[in-house]
């Protein structure tokens, strides 16, 4: 069901601000920044050996982030999981008990298929289920 862990986003107040802590001081390599609308976000891709970050800025004060940030400060926002069949992996969740934020899959980052799912399902940590149209080789 679950192939790897694609990514950890992490949200933040400012890339701007943020940014060089992973890539000047923890020398980490930025893959690129992308805004994605439809979520309300900015987000810069950041390479950790074989997992990536994504920083998450908010677009307006009613982003999804923003109002994480202003309930629970900046951090860990979510884990994604690498999944196939995405819409296959929400109907098995849905089938056993799984609360989802999101009951069929939405575009995210790198034109990736995304579903939440609920934290109050799964011990307060908030999932993300990830389709890749592309691998990681492949995005660039």
């Amino acid at each position: 069901m679950i192939k790897h862990i694609d990514h950890i986003g992490i949200a933040v107040k400012s890339l701007d601000v943020t940014l060089p802590l992973y890539t000047e001081t923890l020398k980490l390599e930025l893959e690129g920044i992308e805004t994605v609308e439809s979520q309300g976000v900015k987000v810069a891709f950041i390479m950790a050996g074989n997992t990536r970050l994504e920083l998450l800025e908010a677009l307006s004060p009613e982003s999804p982030i923003a109002k994480f940030i202003e309930k629970r400060g900046e951090g860990i926002h979510h884990v994604a999981l690498g999944v196939e069949d995405i819409e296959a992996r929400i109907k098995d969740l849905k089938q056993s008990g799984i609360r989802m934020i999101d009951d069929t899959s939405r575009k995210g980052a790198h034109d990736a298929d995304v579903a939440f799912v609920h934290p109050k399902s799964t011990a307060g940590v908030l999932y993300e289920l990830c389709e890749q149209s592309l691998s990681k080789e492949e995005q660039g």
